[in-house]
């Protein structure tokens, strides 16, 4: 069982450098995640979910505030902090074994602890059997488990998953989300999961962090105080999904995205009416 650290951001903002000035893209955000906690972040696009991920996973600096792992800041990448995209993004000409053995290429292991941290991973995440395949010979939802593998390897205290089950099918969806809760019990770490899946946010998390946008903050965080394994369709449940949703609803013209505005608005004004075959059309 890998080892879990306690995760502590505080007061961060950060902003992006733009024509006309600066972008603010997150603002004070403070959040202390403890050693083994499953936590969700939901939040309607643009509120600086993934950019968070990517600050804690030390791929992106220049921030006001801090963000400390045990205590130090992070700076730059660490086999620490795993990480996994909504695109698996495996190397195609490597196995699935071969893969999962590019997330131990600077670990301090022999090659044989090596081979076996390898194997005991593809028996973690259920791919005895296709240790030789290859990318394209995969389903989607087996791809996505070689890349939960290759950022498990290592040990790392923090999982980092952003909107890892967002390109597979409904049904493939459900099975790897209780995978991944088995998985998260079995390794002892902390994992953090950016979702636009509210149901998927609860499932999961042992709190739900509701953010708002421009720029990114945190609106409120819901305690998931339900037992596993979590039934979905429970009056329980379905009472703190109520209270997630109501976070969005509250304010739901303020996260809109402006309409586009048609050439002709922009050009003559108000529509005008056009007659074809009898009808009459406003453009």
């Amino acid at each position: 069982m890998a080892s879990a650290g306690t995760l502590d951001i505080r007061h961060l903002s950060k902003t992006y450098p733009v024509k006309d000035g600066a972008l603010p893209v997150l603002d004070d955000v403070t959040l202390t995640i403890a050693p083994g906690e499953f936590v969700s972040i939901v939040g309607s696009s643009g509120c600086g979910k993934s950019t968070l991920l990517r600050l804690i996973v030390g791929l992106e600096e220049n921030y006001q505030g801090q963000v400390l792992l045990d205590g130090a800041r992070i700076a730059g990448t660490s086999l620490k902090r795993g990480i996994v995209f909504q695109e698996h993004r495996l190397f195609p000409w490597l196995t699935a074994a071969a893969n999962i053995h590019m997330g131990l290429l600077n670990a301090d292991l022999t090659p044989g602890q090596k081979r076996q941290a390898v194997s005991e991973h593809i028996a973690l995440v259920g791919l005895e059997g296709f240790e030789h395949s290859y990318p394209h010979q995969l389903s989607g939802g087996m791809a996505q488990r070689v890349a939960i593998a290759r950022a498990l390897v290592s040990k790392p205290e923090i999982l980092l998953l952003d909107e890892p089950f967002g390109a597979l099918d409904a049904l493939t969806r459900a099975y790897l989300q209780q995978e991944l809760h088995r998985i998260w019990q079995a390794e002892g770490i902390t994992m953090i999961l950016v979702t636009h899946d509210v149901e998927e946010a609860i499932y999961l998390g042992g709190k739900v962090v509701v953010m708002e946008p421009r720029p990114g903050r945190i609106r409120r965080i819901v305690p998931v105080d339900l037992a596993y394994p979590r039934e979905r369709t429970a009056l329980d449940f379905a009472r703190v999904k109520q209270t997630v949703m109501r976070e969005f609803s509250a304010d739901s013209a303020s996260l809109a995205e402006p309409p586009l505005l048609h050439p002709a608005y922009a050009t003559h004004g108000a529509p005008q009416p056009v007659s074809v075959a009898g009808w009459q059309f406003a453009i």
